[in-house]
């Protein structure tokens, strides 16, 4: 079993640069198989979910090389409409090939998506918008199979902003005849990323980034050539891991614009964050102050994926902070790791009090999830003594050489076996 040794009590100062986005990446690389042509995907970051989902693509019968941080999917020799079972668990993202697939088969198998568990994820709007469009589904023996009977152009409202479901109702809609609208769609800049990437294979799609998506279905698509936007949930976790060691750290290639709320909260809580050419600068004090309230919220509030590293974060924090978790209904288990260290939290349901304590100690910690890791990991790195983190698998998921971008920034962290 791999764990992070960690040795907390130093800055964080230098640079990170900032790989592509994870949550950009997967619905773009599922997007793949919606035409016949080979599509060149810049920017991709090396994480294990892009190769979970590189493995679906290559047992659909596409080809897919990698060079550098180019990916290429040539989906012209796909042969079949089944996702593998295992490959499906593996990753919640494996859903998005639902989508993809109707549009180029006209079906799709596979079995109920895997991820983080961070409480209920049902897939029933993903399922709502297929019907929506001319999909029939059946679900036996926990395998999902749904057939187009006929596609067509329709409205599909959203009871509330899904990313996945968007996601999906977008890849279907382009391969849908007739005009779709998406109500209530989800707002995230990485829809707009997804959408970017359709339109450059010669999708019709207007109205990203204000909740009603236009989708012009039917058009033929062709191979593409796209760069992935920066990952912003990356770049955040580096912020408040340099926020709470009290760094001064540029994130090369973060971009403001995506990461508002996050900023304006590391500010409040006595940071100095500026745009420079290329990125962003953080310069930190020795201690935070408390932050008062955060809630999380879709897009553009403050981001879920972005909560467990800002209670980190705020661990040391002069004062209380109040979080409360209004995404996902199990998305607070990390207030138990953090106690370990010393962290004084106090949680009734889905919200959580931090009262800032003067110092944390080295303890024995178990990342569940992928954020969760990140925040524990930028929590060790504030503890006096030695800290070992389990389960970094989670951590692999969805960040390029962790480890290493923080040594390079003055971190203390070795990967190692257990014995």
């Amino acid at each position: 079993m791999e764990y992070y040794a960690i040795k907390g009590g130093r800055r964080l100062t230098g640079e990170v640069r900032v790989h592509g986005a994870k949550n950009s990446v997967l619905p773009i690389l599922a997007a793949c198989v919606c035409c016949k042509g080979v599509c060149e995907i810049r920017n991709c970051p090396r994480i294990a979910d892009v190769d979970t989902a590189a493995a679906i693509l290559e047992r659909l019968g596409c080809r897919v090389s990698r060079q550098d941080d180019i990916l290429t999917v040539d989906a012209a020799g796909l042969n079949g409409c089944a996702l593998p079972p295992e490959l499906s668990a593996a990753m919640r993202s494996s859903i998005l090939f639902l989508g993809a697939l109707l549009t180029r088969c006209g079906e799709a198998s596979l079995a109920p998506p895997g991820g983080c568990a961070l409480g209920a994820r049902p897939i029933d709007l993903h399922l709502y918008a297929a019907g929506r469009l001319g999909g029939n589904w059946e679900q036996r023996d926990q395998c999902i199979r749904c057939r187009w009977e006929r596609p067509c152009g329709a409205e599909i409202r959203l009871r509330c902003p899904s990313v996945g479901a968007t996601e999906n109702a977008l890849l279907c809609a382009v391969g849908a005849p007739g005009e779709t609208v998406i109500w209530n769609a989800a707002r995230e800049p990485e829809i707009a990323d997804l959408v970017g990437f359709l339109r450059a294979m010669g999708a019709e799609i207007k109205g990203e980034g204000s909740g009603e998506l236009h989708v012009c279905g039917g058009r033929p698509l062709h191979g593409a050539v796209y760069t992935v936007m920066p990952d912003r949930m990356e770049a955040a976790s580096y912020l408040c891991a340099a926020a709470g060691c009290g760094g001064d750290l540029f994130l090369k290639g973060a971009e403001r614009r995506t990461l508002d709320e996050v900023v304006e909260l590391l500010a409040r809580c006595g940071c100095q964050i500026s745009e420079e050419r290329g990125g962003l600068r953080l310069q930190a004090p020795e201690r935070l102050r408390a932050a008062g309230r955060v809630a999380t919220a879709p897009y553009p509030g403050f981001p879920t994926d972005a909560q467990a590293p800002a209670m980190a974060a705020l661990l040391r924090a002069a004062g209380t902070t109040a979080f409360t978790e209004n995404v996902f209904e199990n998305r607070l288990r990390h207030a138990d790791q953090f106690r370990r260290l010393g962290a004084k939290i106090d949680v009734d349901g889905s919200c959580a009090e931090v009262h800032g304590v003067p110092t944390l100690h080295g303890a024995a910690l178990e990342a569940t999830d992928l954020r969760c890791g990140a925040a524990l990991t930028a929590a060790a790195l504030q503890a006096e003594g030695e800290s070992r983190l389990y389960g970094v698998s989670h951590i692999r998921r969805g960040y390029e050489d962790f480890e290493g971008s923080l040594r390079n920034v003055g971190a203390e962290i070795e990967l190692r076996s257990a014995t």
